[in-house]
């Protein structure tokens, strides 16, 4: 997926550490900063 500058993110579900479900839709209006890693 490649979104540009501008362009609306499509919505998502990701899951925190606390087990808590956050959908991208949620927390619109709000600023957001998502950390993607891996352990591996």
């Amino acid at each position: 997926m490649s979104v540009e500058v501008g362009q609306i993110v499509p919505d998502f579900m990701l899951t925190d550490l606390d087990g808590r479900e956050w959908t991208l839709s949620a927390l619109r209006g709000r600023k957001v900063v998502l950390f993607a890693w891996a352990s591996w």
